[in-house]
């Protein structure tokens, strides 16, 4: 049992504390006057979905997660499950809709994503963080609207629905941060 100091904690990294898996959110290191340091995080819980937020002394440990990513290619969704394939080995793993959660919305067929496993459990998806869909619907763009920030609604390829500036047209290309949802840029 490895434990981690709260102070090497990061986005991203899991940990055990209280008999469950979290993954951090956001990391923030507080020093105040002459006090000692205080570590702030959000966390997620991994197997309830709920997310935290606590509280650590500079000096508090808590227990190193024997976590594992491996990387797996989507397969298809049907209707419960979402399916991935192991490219080296082509093994599949299914993972339900509610622990694909909103992640489930970027997936697109053949499209590679890592899976965070703990104790051969699959928990996450990790999407990259920015990835291309086509305009399947909006209106149409008006030339000369590139200078303003001013959006309009655009629904993808994957029925998702995004802001994007006036000169987008339906069948163009976009890139989509998947950390938020938004427009990212147009694809050249």
């Amino acid at each position: 049992m490895n434990m981690l100091g709260v102070q090497e904690l990061r986005n991203g990294m899991t940990f055990l504390m209280d008999g469950a898996l979290y993954m951090t959110l956001k990391y923030e290191h507080i020093k105040m006057g002459r006090g000692s340091a205080t570590i702030k995080i959000k966390a997620k819980n991994m197997i309830s979905g709920a997310t935290t937020d606590k509280s650590f002394v500079n000096s508090a440990k808590v227990e190193e997660a024997n976590t594992s990513r491996r990387p797996m290619q989507f397969l298809y969704f049907d209707s419960a499950q979402y399916v991935f394939m192991d490219p080296k080995s082509f093994e599949q793993v299914e993972i339900s809709k509610d622990v694909a959660a909103e992640n489930g919305v970027y997936l697109k067929e053949n499209v590679l994503v890592n899976i965070l496993f703990w104790e051969e459990r699959a928990l996450w998806i990790e999407l990259p963080p920015k990835m291309e869909f086509t305009v399947a619907e909006t209106d149409p763009g008006i030339k000369g609207n590139s200078a303003a920030n001013m959006y309009k609604s655009a629904v993808l390829d994957n029925g998702m629905t995004v802001r994007v500036p006036l000169f987008i047209n339906e069948g163009e290309k976009i890139m989509v941060d998947t950390r938020d949802g938004s427009y990212a840029e147009r694809v050249k």
